[in-house]
């Protein structure tokens, strides 16, 4: 049996499962046989997903609210029972130097991507540690390891998350639960697209000019694709990878390590 194959039929909630790096997750998953329940502020997008795999549930919710998110897990453990995985995904990044970032964008910032990640997986801890088994996986950043310019709120919120993940992963260690995050450079998803037409509208470069710019900071010379990450996380969420907890391994070509 697969490290993959031996994960079918247990239940995971993606957050920002709608697009990106989250669905990309959500459809591994299911493709492994787990039953995935899938989360963003979006219904159309997360019925569109939903529609791609019959394992695949997608319910609305915001993970900056502790009650939308309680009902999330209630709606779902209702339907398919307690969540044996959680990956924290969702989030947003916008762009400004320090000096100019408003207290409401840096606050916004934390609150999807940082404290975001924290109501995400609250809810799944009691739950794990009774059962003494459990996969929680966050989707950081290399912004989580390192700094970059004009990103301050998001640098600050990713360190936040991958220091959550280490302070997790300490409280969970004699449990059976594992605590990882993934921390990809440069992801070809509509989140880059987006930073690139701002870059654009900002300096007036060109979009090939800016991608090949953002690409560049990745030794390897590309954009990081979402199955890597996903395929990442799928083997953070199999029994191969019962050993391995409190890491934040950098998915960037060697951007990071």
């Amino acid at each position: 049996m697969s490290a993959a194959r031996a994960i079918e039929g247990k239940h995971a909630l993606v957050t920002g499962g709608g697009s990106g790096v989250g669905k990309a997750i959500a459809l591994a998953l299911a493709e492994a046989g787990v039953n995935v329940t899938i989360c963003g502020r979006r219904e159309a997008e997360l019925a569109k997903v939903a529609r791609e795999d019959d394992h695949i549930l997608g319910i609305a919710a915001d993970v900056t609210d502790e009650a939308s998110m309680g009902a999330l897990y209630q709606q779902a453990e209702v339907a398919r029972g307690p969540f044996d995985i959680v990956v924290a995904n969702a989030g947003m990044a916008g762009s400004a130097p320090a000096h100019k970032t408003s207290l409401a964008d840096w606050q916004r910032t934390l609150d999807v991507n940082l404290t975001g990640a924290f109501l995400t997986v609250k809810p799944a801890l009691g739950g794990m540690l009774a059962r003494k088994a459990g996969r929680i996986v966050f989707v950081a950043s290399t912004a989580g390891l390192k700094g970059y310019a004009y990103v301050a709120p998001y640098v600050a919120a990713k360190h936040g998350v991958v220091g959550l993940m280490r302070a997790l992963a300490a409280e969970t260690a004699k449990s059976g639960v594992t605590v990882n995050a993934v921390c990809p450079g440069f992801v070809e998803t509509d989140m880059l697209e987006e930073s690139v037409r701002r870059i654009v509208e900002k300096t007036g470069r060109s979009a090939e000019e800016v991608r090949q710019s953002l690409s560049s900071v990745n030794p390897q010379g590309r954009f990081i694709q979402p199955d890597e990450v996903a395929d990442a996380v799928l083997w953070l969420c199999s029994d191969a990878a019962g050993s391995i907890t409190g890491q934040a391994i950098s998915i960037s070509g060697g951007e990071t390590w």
